[in-house]
């Protein structure tokens, strides 16, 4: 895993999302998921594009299923935007149409 997205469990995620002082984009996953491991080199792409203007994380939901069940995840993978706490899922897998899905929901 890149150094620029944060893995994310049920002890660091108050620090990491809930008190973000920057967006956070997370990954729901599970390394089962062959779909999610397809879109790993995505994810990190957007979290080298944003830099410091967005945080990256993942979150595996099988370690952190309330997690899960907390931001309604159904189905993985999920890339959910959260910002000024409130959550948005985002429907884009390509990097070029998530970074415009990212870039209009910052705006």
């Amino acid at each position: 895993m890149s150094a620029t997205v944060i893995s994310v469990d049920d002890d660091n995620f108050a620090a990491e999302v809930e008190q973000s002082k920057q967006p956070v984009l997370i990954d729901f996953w599970a390394p089962w998921c062959g779909p999610c491991m397809a879109l790993l080199p995505t994810v990190e792409g957007v979290a080298s594009v944003y830099g410091d203007e967005l945080k990256v994380v993942k979150i595996n939901v099988d370690d952190c299923p309330k997690l899960g069940e907390k931001f309604g995840v159904q189905g993985i993978p999920n890339l959910t935007l959260v910002k000024d706490g409130t959550p948005t899922v985002l429907r884009e897998r390509s990097r070029t149409r998530l970074v415009g899905e990212i870039d209009a929901l910052l705006d």
